[in-house]
């Protein structure tokens, strides 16, 4: 049986490192992630990958998957809320976007056209088609991943919360102990993490 991770996290402008993903803690993100992933992967054998590929953390994760499909026998899906999802986006993101797409394993379409819903409805598409749901979230209980977040604990799905706040301003091994130890539980405060 497959096991599948979605992702869910903030766009650039909510992230400590903004569009600067060469800044030192963007990099500590994503080293940690790759970890985390590779976890995820090698001992709780989750092998499908759903990403919504809005610019910011969706983009990374699937980077990051599509990366990890060099070693590992796992897929990626795009879960995107309407075709003209890219529209007004600057041009590096939107060939970021294309590159993506066509590394993706399965691309699902919410939407034809874009309507005041497709990402909420995009946003349960990927937690109901999922096992465990991974969100970048910097605690605004309004944003969209606070939403995500609250749709999976309302369907009882598995979260492992990354407080990106957190990440940002710690070392990498106060935060994921280097020696393989349990996270502290403020980084993961709803993931009953057990390696």
């Amino acid at each position: 049986m497959t096991k599948t991770c979605c992702f869910t996290g903030h766009r650039p402008n909510k992230l400590p490192w903004g569009k600067d993903e060469n800044q030192s803690c963007c990099r500590r993100f994503k080293f940690e992630l790759r970890d985390i992933l590779e976890r995820k992967i090698r001992y709780e054998k989750y092998s499908h990958f759903i990403t919504g590929m809005a610019m910011g953390i969706d983009m990374i994760a699937a980077e990051m998957i599509i990366k990890l499909k060099k070693k590992h026998n796992i897929t990626l899906e795009a879960a995107i809320p309407c075709e003209e999802q890219y529209r007004g986006w600057f041009k590096p993101y939107v060939d970021r976007y294309k590159a993506i797409l066509e590394q993706c394993d399965k691309i699902t379409y919410i939407k034809k056209h874009y309507t005041l819903d497709c990402m909420k409805k995009r946003n349960q598409y990927m937690v109901n088609s999922s096992d465990l749901v991974i969100a970048v979230w910097n605690k605004d209980p309004h944003s969209g991943t606070a939403q995500t977040i609250n749709y999976a604990k309302l369907i009882d799905k598995k979260i492992l919360i990354l407080d990106v706040n957190l990440i940002a301003k710690n070392p990498i091994n106060e935060i994921f102990p280097i020696n393989g130890g349990v996270p502290i539980s403020s980084c993961f405060p709803d993931d009953d993490h057990q390696d």
